[in-house]
């Protein structure tokens, strides 16, 4: 028995490298995070342009696209179509919920400088980076941009 206990020790060496390794890791991000210093950040300042939408679930299973300014339907996303659109919303109203905030603060589409666009939800601080996604789904978004018209 006392064979088969030693066929299974690590080597001390592996042990104490593999704890270096892992406490370099987080000294790492700690610096990254209190100083910035190798940190990537986004470069957000002022959208080029940015539109308000709400978004309501519709009977047919269609979700309708809403000017918050005027309650005027401006587009209707048709059931069973665009299921990325329909998953960011879903997990940002999940999250509306869990906070407690209701359906009807609008979300934010935002195009940058840098090309990206984002879907923003100022309620909860809530953020998603649509180009991570794939150009197709970051260009369904911009699309909703249009319908409730593009402001500077």
């Amino acid at each position: 028995m006392s064979e088969a206990v030693a066929d299974r020790n690590v080597p001390r060496g592996a042990l104490i490298g593999a704890a270096a390794l892992i406490s370099f890791a987080i000294l790492a991000a700690a610096v990254g995070k209190a100083t910035g210093f190798g940190a990537v950040r986004a470069g957000y300042s002022v959208p080029v342009s940015s539109v308000a939408l709400q978004f309501q679930d519709r009977p047919d299973g269609g979700i309708s696209v809403i000017a918050p300014e005027t309650g005027t339907v401006v587009g209707v996303i048709e059931a069973g179509t665009d299921g990325f659109v329909r998953t960011a919303l879903r997990s940002l109203a999940y999250d509306r919920q869990r906070r407690g905030v209701g359906s009807a603060p609008p979300f934010v589409i935002a195009t940058w400088p840098n090309g990206q666009t984002t879907l923003d939800d100022p309620s909860t601080g809530r953020r998603v980076e649509l180009a991570a996604f794939g150009v197709g789904n970051m260009q369904t978004f911009a699309r909703l941009t249009m319908l409730g018209g593009d402001k500077p």
